[in-house]
């Protein structure tokens, strides 16, 4: 199987536009997406090998395009999705609808014409380590807190903690996607991305959008603002970071290696580049001093703020998430190519460039 024909959701999020620049450069692909902004894909809407239907896939007036282009296309690749925290607890039916509700229209669709699938899970669908329940919480044994795929069990916290919404539609979906390839043979691949950094992610308020982003986009924006960048919790919570062009790396290998791939669930991560949430805050921090050539910002305020405060009720945090991506190496030939360093460097100095040199002139 050779593939030609994608169909992609979520063309114009973060992920979705640098797979679109990849699927593009290569110039094999034909590409027909879906999104509710062209912001981030603005220099390909001329391209003649990509179509753009800038609306709500499921919507009347486009239910006749998607099922039209599900059934020429070769994949399907569902990256479409509510993925703030700031809203899992506050906006938890359309947290749950958008991560579950509208896959399964789209599951319905590809399974009427058997196409495959590509949908973006989460890491966050592991919940919390069996270690942080312990008592003496030391993570000396790796198989209370290491995620391998297809072993580790899915632990999330009570229902009023609306904070796992999230987490919960994306485990379902997951369920029900592979219920689809049994029952009924629907060729399927699902990834769980962890943390991937890069730029274009997520919005910054006041300048490119409104509310409360992901981490990343929090820091950044008090850097811009000179406002105390903000731990939740104490910052104790750990991260591996992923670079946005390793991820797309996996996602390409899998489009070029179906066989491989179909029917597979993949931890994409950089075990390796795992760091806590306040020593991201102070890593970015001396980032912005390098790029900014100001070195006054190493010495920028970090504050500490409870969940409650930040997020509101209802809120709890996975405290750990370390991938095991044996199964990528194996059957895609793929690992993670970016140190945490460079991760963190490239993503700042995007940022940087898009909003703080302009900030600075202004000052």
């Amino acid at each position: 199987m050779k593939v030609k024909n994608i169909v992609l959701l979520g063309c114009g999020g973060f992920i979705g536009s640098h797979l679109l620049d990849r699927l593009l450069a290569d110039g094999g692909y034909n590409v027909v997406g879906w999104d509710f902004s062209a912001d981030k894909i603005a220099g390909h809407l001329d391209n003649p090998k990509f179509r753009f239907y800038q609306s709500d896939a499921f919507s009347e007036g486009t239910a006749a395009d998607l099922d039209n282009a599900v059934k020429h296309s070769d994949v399907v690749i569902s990256l479409a999705a509510i993925c703030n925290p700031s809203r899992y607890n506050t906006e938890a039916i359309a947290t749950i609808n958008s991560n579950f509700t509208e896959v399964q229209k789209l599951a319905e669709v590809c399974a009427k014409y058997k196409t495959w699938m590509i949908h973006a899970s989460t890491c966050e669908v592991y919940g919390r380590t069996m270690a942080s329940y312990l008592p003496d919480n030391s993570y000396d044994n790796p198989a209370l807190y290491e995620q391998i795929e297809d072993e580790t069990p899915l632990i999330m916290g009570p229902i009023q903690n609306q904070r796992w919404s999230y987490a919960c539609a994306k485990q379902l979906s997951e369920r029900l996607l592979h219920a689809y390839h049994v029952e009924q043979h629907m060729p399927i691949t699902m990834f769980r991305p962890y943390n991937f950094f890069g730029p274009r992610m997520d919005f910054i308020p006041g300048r490119t959008g409104d509310g409360v982003p992901r981490v990343l986009a929090c820091f950044v924006t008090a850097l811009l603002d000179g406002t105390p960048m903000k731990l939740v919790d104490g910052g104790h919570a750990r991260r591996a970071l992923l670079y946005i062009d390793d991820a797309v790396d996996a996602l390409e290998r899998m489009l070029q290696m179906p066989q491989a791939a179909q029917n597979q669930t993949f931890n994409l991560g950089a075990r390796q580049n795992e760091i806590s949430i306040r020593d991201l805050a102070v890593m970015m921090r001396n980032a912005y001093a390098d790029v900014s050539g100001n070195p006054a910002y190493r010495s920028h305020p970090i504050i500490e703020v409870s969940g409650l405060d930040f997020y509101g009720k209802g809120y709890e945090d996975c405290d750990r998430r370390v991938p095991n991506v044996a199964k990528a190496r194996r059957l895609l030939g793929w690992e993670a190519k970016y140190g945490l360093e460079e991760t963190i460097n490239y993503t700042v100095r995007y940022f940087y460039d898009e909003f703080g040199r302009e900030s600075a002139a202004a000052e």
